[in-house]
């Protein structure tokens, strides 16, 4: 995509604001027809299909006002429009008819996340709606969520040599994570037992972070039933688990289809492009992050985030949460930035809903 860049947000707004009618089915026809088949729309194939009668001649006019206003461009291989970002950032909030997810899309997404739900892990759910999401958008389907949300089924401190141990946590979701853990000089020869005996006792169900909180609020009981060292210990083998840096994880799938209805060399070289961001891993987190900061889905097209201003590609996603109503975790579609946005944004709210559900009850 190409931002016009040559308005100010005040121009365009007040531009876009004063647009009449048919300047507005006009442009819709545009979006539309990009949005569809990737192609620029002349003058001459509008006339044709505009619900009213204008010559080819009086549609030019329009366009050259939409164009003014910053919402079309006109590439340089062909004489027909495509919607600039700033165009399909308008359209988006401003003209599009969001569709409805039916009755039968809802039984199927619900029944599918259940099944990836019951007897596997969180992970298993969260893959199985990153791939359904991608089938229906032709995109990536992406989700990120938070390590530490996994409740805690037991832990175990193993030692390595006399100054190291392995903080072992296994999740009741089946997962495990491994700590390395340096340990104080002079530590009782029985205190990783004991260390690992005070928090199984505690442990059950709780997420890392209840856990961490537990024993902060509660530091008194600790040291009287333990030894200072062995205190000392449990708090170094809550503190090593789960940094900040990497108590995210991301799953990506579908990114194949991306290459299904490539319409030309620029194409490819845009995908090759998003691919690219794809695998910088912690970009990608860092934008669907973004996404945690409000009520239902985001949308951000093209430039308006660094990471796709190369690829011009866009991002539906939508939070989910756990039983307690706290955000932990973003579901949605990576993909060109003419991707069905009417029909993405209620299949991936409604799948972020789902997913809320089942954390609810606990799958």
């Amino acid at each position: 995509m190409h931002a016009t860049g040559s308005f100010s947000h005040l121009s365009e707004a007040r531009a876009i604001a004063e647009l009449n009618d048919r300047s507005r089915e006009i442009f819709r026809q545009i979006v539309e027809s990009y949005l569809t088949t990737g192609e620029p729309v002349g003058s001459r194939h509008l006339s044709r299909i505009l619900p009213m009668a204008l010559s080819p001649a009086s549609i030019r006019n329009v366009m050259a006002d939409l164009e003014a206003a910053g919402l079309i461009f006109a590439p340089h291989t062909s004489a027909g429009r495509l919607p600039t970002e700033t165009g399909l950032r308008f359209f988006v909030d401003a003209m599009m008819e969001i569709g409805d997810v039916t009755s039968d899309e809802r039984a199927r997404i619900e029944a599918q996340m259940r099944a990836a739900a019951s007897g596997h892990t969180l992970e298993t759910a969260l893959a199985e709606a990153s791939a359904m999401l991608s089938g229906v958008s032709r995109g990536a389907g992406v989700v990120v969520t938070s390590k530490s949300n996994a409740r805690l089924k037991h832990i175990e401190f193993v030692r390595l040599d006399p100054a190291r141990a392995l903080v072992v946590l296994v999740s009741e979701d089946g997962s495990v994570e491994n700590r390395l853990l340096d340990l104080p000089a002079g530590l009782p020869a029985g205190a990783l037992v004991e260390a690992g005996n005070f928090l199984n006792a505690r442990i059950q169900g709780k997420t890392l972070g209840d856990i961490k909180r537990e024993v902060v609020a509660r530091r008194g009981d600790m040291e009287r039933e333990l030894d200072v060292l062995t205190a000392r210990l449990v708090e170094a083998g809550l503190a090593t688990t789960a940094g900040p840096a990497d108590s995210r994880q991301l799953i990506v799938r579908g990114q194949a289809n991306l290459l299904d209805d490539l319409k030309a060399v620029e194409d490819l070289e845009r995908i090759r492009l998003l691919f690219s961001d794809l695998e910088t891993q912690t970009d990608v987190i860092d934008l669907l992050s973004r996404a945690e900061g409000g009520e239902g889905v985001r949308i951000f097209i093209g430039s308006e985030n660094k990471l796709f201003s190369l690829s011009g590609s866009s991002m539906i996603a939508a939070p989910f949460r756990n039983g307690s109503q706290k955000i932990v975790g973003v579901l949605g579609v990576i993909g060109p930035t003419r991707l069905n946005y009417a029909r993405i944004v209620p299949m991936v709210d409604y799948t972020a809903k789902v997913i809320s559900r089942i954390l609810e009850q606990g799958r």
